[in-house]
């Protein structure tokens, strides 16, 4: 274990031997085993139902967790999951959750599904991954996800079995005599046998495994992307990237007397690899408070107090977090923190120096991949933070900047923006993808992922991150990179959050627009943010023609700005403009999103068209359209 801070650190832990003879754990059962061993009565996972600082809390010692997942990896075997065979679990964060995870690649393939995702995409994730067996909640108060996973189970025929979990006994007092007699009824039906997951992990042996551990690697794990871009992919990970990843926060991070505050979802890698693979690796202690992890009633309000009353050395955000958070008064003893690390998307200047100014404390950022099985680059915690890059590739990870020619790809120059292409032990070269018609056309030289990242290396080694090759914005034939936009504006001090994107245009294809939250509190208007972008935007091209001031920006569960809503907010405007003008009769009913044409424009007649020429007039658009009646 250990730190660095620089590139030449790095350069000296890759050069001690190849990944491939380091003595590692060969599979997940015996990575735990390690951990056990070496930290048995130490808390390894603790766990709040409620945000309250002092309210009831539930802690797994490295023995509890090794016996828990023993049992859980028995149960999924005694109900047919075999090496490969998948555990889907649909879960907020629990310790059963994290049981559940490690469990099921004990016994076979473990799929983790995002709750807030609609019943429609659970069940197609299901289906994809030929779930055998679904892990999730019994039904309780102000949750829909029972109802959400009964309907979708009710159209994935592999699963044979639910497993629910009941979060009664998280809680105290009179909570937990009162929710079950409130316990709401779920009336949707499906074949699958539904079990109490705790009760049936109790009948297993928890000292054992009841079948032979595999020590060769296999995948072990299925996560679905993130899904900015519309419906998720499934990335697989086998067992040595899983290690991997911990491998890295043991060595370079994490020591055994670290205590990690992680609000994020055990449904990521950024939670699930870079923070509990390493704390199984280095028997570091994490804490999960809330379910919903940030999302969760009082998390904002209380977390300054929760670091103090569990005395946390690190803590693991995300930017739209970090934003919030630096909404609201330090009004505890931090003082034992000493770091935090951010990832999940570019972490803004301007954030930077906010979160440092208050507590005294630098942010770590960094940078990984669900189709690398996470990590990639991250600053020295102990070194120079460049701010604005995601820091230097990690030992035996290969970072390359490439651009696609005719001919093949070309290695860029110092500094010079292509996409990040990655090579690490978390790369499954070839079949990053379940389904392999996604896997075209990903990797560059039949080994480096293509991330679809823009980004470039400095002459120290630094990785800075442009853009998404996907979310340029092209104006005419311009590319115009949105963090350009993004970068400016968050430097008004009334701005909390931004998401630009491109607008359908009829001349120039697309025109930048911008939608922006505001800090708490904060009252600005988008003219007059439309007169701070002219001022400080130099590239005229760059210049938002609509800046438009939202509540709030949608984001994803681990707070990324879901720029497919504002895209399909865009069109809506746009078009409905455009039909005004135009005195057509319609308006857009929604935007859809279709697998091969993108967002489509799903227009209504209110009352008599010329359809000749709203099909004139909408055709005049990039975007797809068509007819919703």
């Amino acid at each position: 274990m250990g730190s660095f801070a620089n590139l030449a650190d790095l350069k000296a832990i890759e050069a001690e031997s190849a990944w491939e003879d380091r003595d590692v754990a060969r599979s997940m059962y015996e990575f735990l085993g390690r951990a056990r061993q070496a930290h048995g009565p130490r808390p390894a996972i603790s766990y709040q139902l409620l945000s309250d600082p002092g309210s009831k809390s539930l802690t797994l010692t490295w023995n509890d967790l090794h016996a828990k997942v023993t049992q859980a990896a028995n149960l999924f075997r005694s109900l047919g999951v075999g090496e490969k065979d998948v555990v889907a679990y649909i879960l907020p964060n629990t310790l059963e959750t994290a049981v559940t995870l490690l469990g099921g690649a004990v016994a076979g393939i473990v799929n983790p599904i995002n709750p807030l995702l609609e019943a429609e995409q659970i069940s197609a994730i299901l289906r994809e991954t030929k779930a055998k067996v679904v892990v999730t909640l019994r039904a309780f108060p102000k949750t829909d996800l029972p109802q959400k996973v009964a309907e979708a189970v009710r159209h994935a025929p592999t699963v044979k079995t639910v497993l629910e979990v009941d979060l009664v006994r998280n809680l105290g007092g009179l909570k937990s005599l009162i929710v079950p007699l409130v316990r709401p009824k779920n009336p949707v039906q499906h074949s699958a046998n539904v079990r109490d997951f705790n009760a049936e992990c109790a009948r297993q042996p928890a000292d054992a495994l009841s079948f032979a551990d595999t020590k060769t690697d296999r995948v072990a794990a299925y996560f679905h992307t993130g899904g900015t871009t519309g419906m998720p992919k499934v990335a697989q990970h086998k067992v040595s990237g899983m290690v991997y990843n911990g491998w890295l926060g043991a060595r370079l991070l994490f020591t055994a007397q670290d205590t990690v505050m992680c609000p994020l979802p055990l449904f990521h890698v950024f939670a699930a690899y870079p923070i509990l693979m390493s704390m199984i690796a280095s028997g570091a202690h994490v804490i999960f408070p809330t379910p919903a992890g940030y999302r969760g009633e009082g998390v904002f309000d209380n977390l300054w107090k929760l670091i103090a009353q569990w005395k946390c050395t690190y803590l693991v955000t995300v930017p739209t977090a970090l934003s919030a958070l630096m909404q609201r008064p330090i009004n505890a003893d931090v003082s034992t923190l000493r770091g935090a690390f951010s990832g999940s998307a570019p972490l803004p200047i301007e954030l930077f120096n906010r979160f440092e100014k208050a507590t005294g404390v630098q942010i770590v950022e960094g940078y990984g991949l669900t189709e690398c099985t996470c990590l990639v680059a991250v600053n020295p915690p102990e070194g120079n933070k460049k701010i604005g890059s995601v820091g230097l590739p990690f030992p035996h990870t290969h970072v390359r900047i490439l651009q696609k020619t005719a001919e093949g790809f070309r290695e860029c120059g110092v500094d010079e923006v292509g996409e990040i292409c990655v090579a690490n032990p978390g790369v499954f070269e070839g079949s990053t993808y379940t389904e392999v018609d996604k896997n075209k056309d990903l990797f560059a030289e039949g080994r480096f992922l293509r991330t679809g990242d823009l980004g470039r290396i400095d002459a120290d080694g630094y990785l800075y991150i442009t853009g998404r090759a996907k979310d340029l914005i092209i104006r005419g034939g311009h590319n115009i990179d949105p963090a350009l936009i993004e970068e400016a504006l968050m430097g008004h001090e009334a701005v909390a959050f931004v998401g630009a994107i491109g607008q359908p245009d009829v001349h120039a294809g697309e025109l930048p627009c911008a939608y922006v939250e505001l800090v708490k509190g904060a009252t600005v208007t988008g003219d007059d943010l439309m007169a701070y972008a002219q001022n400080h935007i130099h590239e005229r091209a760059a210049v938002p023609k609509f800046i438009e001031v939202l509540s709030e920006l949608p984001k994803t569960a681990v707070g990324k700005v879901f720029k497919p809503d504002l895209r399909r907010r865009a069109i809506t405007r746009v078009y409905d403009a455009a039909l005004a003008e135009a005195g057509i009769a319609a308006r857009v009913a929604e935007v859809v999103e279709d697998k091969k044409r993108g967002l489509v424009a799903r227009i209504q007649r209110l009352g008599p068209v010329d359809e000749a020429a709203a099909s004139a007039l909408l055709s005049s658009f990039a975007q797809a359209w068509d007819w919703a009646d």
